[in-house]
């Protein structure tokens, strides 16, 4: 399940995104924008300039934008790095595989076919879509 921190961060993400060249949004305009609480929006905003997304700017024009290019920015690139990996399960996730302790032969399971199939679908829409681009 998608966290709020991560709805958060995608949304905020998303907004900065539709900043022209040169402009840039203040942490406080950009959550009433987004209808996120301030305090846990500065700490994403603080975790997505570490990350690199992000520059700041400080001063009183100061504020927030993109690092790159927006249709550089996939959503699953964002969802990864709060939420961790797309699968369902670990025996299931490409970046963080591993074995469930239940499982005796991870080959012949069938409950992870199903689910390497569920992962690969909702990757594939996810990576194709960016911050100005939908996948579907």
């Amino acid at each position: 399940m998608l966290s709020q921190r991560a709805k958060y961060t995608i949304r905020a993400m998303q907004e900065l995104a539709t900043l022209k060249p040169g402009e840039t949004l203040q942490a406080g305009e950009l959550a009433e924008r987004t209808k996120a609480p301030i305090h846990f929006l500065e700490g994403i905003l603080l975790e997505m300039r570490r990350e690199g997304l992000l520059q700041s700017k400080r001063g009183r024009s100061g504020g927030y934008a993109l690092n790159k290019p927006a249709d550089l920015i996939s959503i699953a690139d964002l969802i990864r790095l709060i939420d961790g990996p797309l699968a369902l399960t670990t025996c299931a996730s490409r970046t963080a595989y591993a074995r469930c302790e239940d499982c005796p032969t991870p080959d012949d399971c069938r409950l992870r076919a199903v689910l390497l199939a569920a992962r690969d679908a909702m990757a594939d829409v996810l990576e194709k879509s960016t911050l100005t681009r939908r996948a579907v």
